[in-house]
Order: C-alpha cells, then structure tokens, then sequence
C-alpha cells in the first residue's frame, strides 16, 4: 500500500513514469499545463483518479482515503499493483 501522495511520485518515478504523465496536486505538478496526463487529486473529502486531455478533466474513479487512492493510482499509471 502506498501510503501518500509523496511516496506515490517517488515511487512512479523509480518505475520509470515519464514526469509529464501524471500530475498530483501540491507534490508534483506543471507550468504550463500538458497536453494530456493522469491526475491524482482531492475532492469533497475523497479522492478523483482521472486523465486530463486538452482541458477536460475525466474523472475515472473517486476512492475514499488518500492511501487506498494512491496504491490505486500507481496501478492505473503503470499498469502494475504495488507490492
């Protein structure tokens, strides 16, 4: 279990994750904006896991705790759970 959005970066990005594909507010975020990216962020005391592509924001799942949210996030941006 990836207990938070800071491990979650590091980890994404020991697995190889380009920088640019994801985005996790108030850890690792763009200036500008890409194009196109996996977001991890809160929301009215949960968690959204979406993809951003060219301004829209299509959230994909809402988790309840920030550490369910991130374990989840990791295996949707890498396609490989978390061990």
């Amino acid at each position: 279990m990836i207990p938070d959005r800071h491990v979650l970066v590091t980890a994404l990005l020991e697995a190889g994750q380009p920088p640019e594909s994801f985005q996790v507010p108030g850890v690792h975020e763009h200036v500008p904006i890409p194009t196109d990216f996996w977001f991890l962020r809160p929301a009215g005391g949960g968690w959204e896991l979406g993809y951003y592509e060219r301004g829209v924001y299509d959230v994909r799942e809402v988790l309840p705790a920030e550490a369910v949210a991130c374990t989840r996030f990791y295996e949707m941006v890498t396609g490989f759970p978390d061990e």
